[in-house]
This record gives C-alpha cells, sequence and structure tokens, in this order.
C-alpha cells in the first residue's frame, strides 16, 4: 500500500513552519548551554545596536552576524543530535561530523568578533 504525502501549502505551511521553530527554539534554550550563553549575549548586544552603530548599513550587519552565531548553533546541534540518534558508540565519522559543526561555531564566532571589534572597541576607548 502507497502512502501519499500532502505538503501544506500558503499560509497553514507558514504556520507550521513558526510552530516548529518555536518547538526548536525552546528545545534549544532549556538544553544547550551554549545556545543560552549565545542567547544571552544576544539580548544584551542586539539593543545596544541602536546607539553603537552609526549608519542604518552597520546595524544591519552587526545584527545579522549576531543572529549567524546562533543560526549556526542551532545548525551544530542539529548534527549532533542526528550523530546521536544513529548511535552514540564512538566513531571516527561521528567525532568529524561533530568537530565541523563545532568549527562552524567557532568561524561564526570569529566573523561576528571581526564585524564588532572594530565598531565597539573605538567607542571603548574613549572612555578609558
Amino acid at each position: 500500500m502507497s502512502q501519499t504525502i500532502t505538503k501544506r501549502r500558503g499560509l497553514t505551511r507558514l504556520l507550521y513552519t513558526l510552530v516548529n521553530s518555536g518547538r526548536a527554539l525552546r528545545w534549544l534554550l532549556r538544553h544547550e548551554e551554549a545556545f543560552q550563553l549565545e542567547s544571552v549575549l544576544a539580548l544584551i548586544l542586539l539593543p545596544s545596536v541602536y546607539f553603537i552603530a552609526s549608519s542604518p548599513l552597520q546595524a544591519s550587519i552587526m545584527v545579522a552576524v549576531t543572529l549567524l552565531v546562533l543560526m549556526v548553533e542551532a545548525l551544530n546541534t542539529a548534527i549532533e543530535v542526528v550523530v546521536d540518534r544513529i548511535s552514540t558508540e564512538h566513531h571516527s565519522l561521528s567525532g568529524l561530523a561533530k568537530d565541523l559543526g563545532s568549527l562552524a561555531v567557532t568561524l561564526a564566532l570569529l566573523i561576528w568578533l571581526a564585524v564588532w571589534v572594530p565598531i565597539v572597541w573605538p567607542l571603548i576607548t574613549r572612555y578609558i
């Protein structure tokens, strides 16, 4: 017996996407310490963009790279969850997959620093 998959369309699809994304966000905030820390940092820093950025473009880039870190952390967690779902036994490819996800997070954090530090540093040194 063949099973037909009916895909949601239009506003229903958008609604389900938002519900599923919300469920994933709640899970990350409850279970992933790295995501929790990065989220706290984002909640502190994102409002400061309004005061720090010297142009709308600069503000957009600062917001984008901050959200990029959260996005890459979520993808890294997805990799870890899938690897653990397959097997929790040690395997070199499983370790490599997790290490590559960790590298992606590290690179996202370096991009974040490369954007934020040159913008914020002159403001900090002005008051030191």
